[in-house]
C-alpha cells in the first residue's frame, strides 16, 4: 500500500493460462495437415483477453463516495479513506461475522488494503464523485475477520462463456463484452473455482457454442483435460438492443454439466451502450451465486461420467484380430523352425507376444503419434496399425518381447493413461 499522493490500481496478471500444450498442437496439427490457410484464418487475429490474477484477495466493488478537500488531491485522498472504511463495514457484513463491524482506525484498515480500482471518478477543484472497489489481503484481513483456514471451494470448473447478440452466438471467436467481463472478474472472494481460457489462440477452435450441444464424455474429458477442469459450466447471455445507443436487455441462464443442465436465469437492462459493461458485471456477480448456491445444495458438482474409464471390448479384440491375421515380424523371419499353430496363436508370436491397443485418434497426426510412441518403447518388435478411426478409437497390434504390464509402465512412463485388459491396452493422453 503507497501513500495516498500515489495512485493505487488493481494489476491485471494473465495467469490463468491453459494447463499444456496439447490444444495448440492440436491447431497446429490441424493446420499442417489440411495445409489450408483457411485455417490459419481461423485462429489469427486480434482475440482472446487473459484473465486477470485470482489470488484469494477480498474484493469490496460499488462503492460510493462524494467528499470535499482543500484542493483536487486532498479532497481525493479523502474520498479514498472513506472508501476504505466503508468497505471494511461491507466486508465484514457480507462475511458473515456477528455485530458491528469493529472499529479500525484509518491506517490500520490502510495496512490491510492491497489495492484500489477506480470503477469511475470525477475530480473537481475541491471535490471528489467516484465509484471505488477496494480489494483487501487476505492474509492480514483473515485474521481480523475471524477465519481460520481457506476458505472451502469447488472443483475446477471450465468456464464456456457464450454470448448471444445480432443473432450469433459467439464465445472466443471475436473479442465480445461478455468475454471480457469475465476476464476482469476476480474470482478470488468465490466459492467457485473457475478456470478461464485466455481464448487465444486455438482456445477458439476447442470451445464454441456448438460444444454445448454436444455430450460425449470422450470428448469432454479431453477437452476438460487440456485446461486442468473437472466439469464445465456454461454462463450463457443474450443481448437485445431496442435501437442503436439505446436501452440493452440481457437474459443470463446458468447452465452446467457436458448435458447442459439448467440452474438459473434473470434479466437486466443497461440505460445505453455505456452502462453495458456494469450490466455485465452485475451479472457475473448474480451467476456467481446460483452457482455457489448450486454447490452448497450439492447439485454443482462433477459428473462421475466424466472420469469413467472406457472399458476394452473383447469382441472387437477378437474381430479385428480376426481379420488382421497373423503378423509378419522379422524375428518370425528369421526363425524357420517357427510352426503355423504358433503363428496362429493370437497371445503368442514368435519372438514375443502379441498385444492389441485401442488409442484415442482426433486427426491423422495423433494416429503416427500414437504408434511412434509405442514404436519407441524397448522390446518392442513392430508395432502396426490394424484398424483406423480418425476422430474415435484406432487400433493397433504390437509385438513385444515382455510382459504386458511392463509395457503398460512404459507406456505410463511416457504420460499415456493406460487401462490393461486379458491381452489388451487402452491408452489415451
Amino acid at each position: 500500500m503507497t501513500g495516498f499522493g500515489v495512485p493505487l490500481v488493481a494489476l491485471h496478471l494473465p495467469i490463468e493460462k491453459a494447463k499444456n500444450r496439447k490444444a495448440l498442437m492440436l491447431g497446429i496439427a490441424l493446420v499442417a495437415g489440411l495445409g489450408g490457410a483457411a485455417l490459419v484464418a481461423q485462429i489469427e487475429g486480434d482475440r482472446g483477453i487473459p484473465p486477470i490474477a485470482s489470488n484469494g484477495d477480498y474484493e469490496v466493488r460499488g462503492i460510493e463516495v462524494n467528499v470535499g478537500g482543500d484542493n483536487a488531491e486532498d479532497a481525493r485522498n479523502k474520498g479514498w479513506r472513506e472508501a476504505q472504511r466503508k468497505a471494511w463495514t461491507k466486508l465484514w457484513e457480507s462475511n458473515g461475522s456477528g455485530g458491528a463491524a469493529p472499529g479500525l482506525d484509518d491506517s490500520t484498515i490502510e495496512s490491510m488494503v492491497s489495492a484500489v480500482v477506480v470503477e469511475h471518478e470525477q475530480i473537481g477543484p475541491r471535490r471528489y464523485i467516484a465509484r471505488l472497489g477496494v480489494i483487501f489481503d487476505r492474509a492480514r484481513t483473515g485474521e481480523r475477520l475471524g477465519m481460520t483456514g481457506a476458505k472451502a471451494r469447488s472443483a475446477p470448473l471450465l468456464v464456456v462463456p457464450v454470448l448471444y447478440q445480432g443473432g450469433v452466438a459467439t464465445v472466443y471467436e471475436t473479442r465480445t463484452p461478455w468475454q471480457k467481463a469475465w476476464a476482469e472478474y476476480r474470482t478470488g472472494s468465490s466459492a467457485i473455482d473457475y478456470v478461464r481460457p485466455a481464448g487465444a489462440g486455438s482456445d477458439s477452435l476447442l470451445l464454441t457454442a456448438g460444444q454445448l450441444d454436444r455430450r460425449s464424455r470422450n470428448w469432454w474429458r479431453l477437452i476438460l483435460d487440456e485446461f486442468g477442469a473437472s466439469d464445465v459450466i456454461m454462463p450463457i447471455a443474450r443481448l437485445d438492443r431496442q435501437f442503436p445507443g439505446g436501452p440493452v436487455t440481457g437474459t443470463f441462464t446458468a447452465r452446467y454439466g457436458p448435458d447442459n443442465r439448467f440452474l438459473g436465469s434473470f434479466t437486466l437492462t443497461a440505460k445505453s451502450e455505456a452502462d453495458l459493461p456494469r450490466m455485465l458485471e452485475d451479472a457475473i456477480g448474480r451467476l456467481d451465486g446460483i452457482y455457489t448456491q448450486a454447490l452448497v445444495a450439492g447439485v454443482l458438482k462433477p459428473d462421475p461420467t466424466l472420469n469413467m474409464v472406457a472399458e476394452i471390448d473383447p469382441k472387437l479384440i477378437e474381430q479385428t484380430l480376426a481379420s488382421a491375421g497373423p503378423v509378419a515380424t522379422p524375428a518370425s523371419a528369421t526363425a524357420p523352425e517357427a510352426t503355423p499353430s504358433a503363428a496362429a496363436t493370437p497371445t503368442v508370436a514368435a519372438g514375443g507376444a502379441t498385444i492389441t491397443i485401442q488409442f484415442a485418434t482426433a486427426d491423422g497426426p495423433a494416429v503416427d503419434a500414437g504408434i511412434a510412441a509405442v514404436r519407441g518403447i524397448p522390446g518392442v518388435k513392430s508395432a502396426v496399425s490394424s484398424s483406423i478411426a480418425i476422430g474415435g478409437t484406432s487400433v493397433m497390434r504390437v509385438t513385444y518381447a515382455g510382459e504386458i504390464d511392463t509395457l503398460a509402465a512404459a507406456l505410463r512412463a511416457q504420460g499415456w493413461r493406460v487401462t490393461v485388459g486379458a491381452g489388451a491396452l487402452s491408452i489415451r493422453k
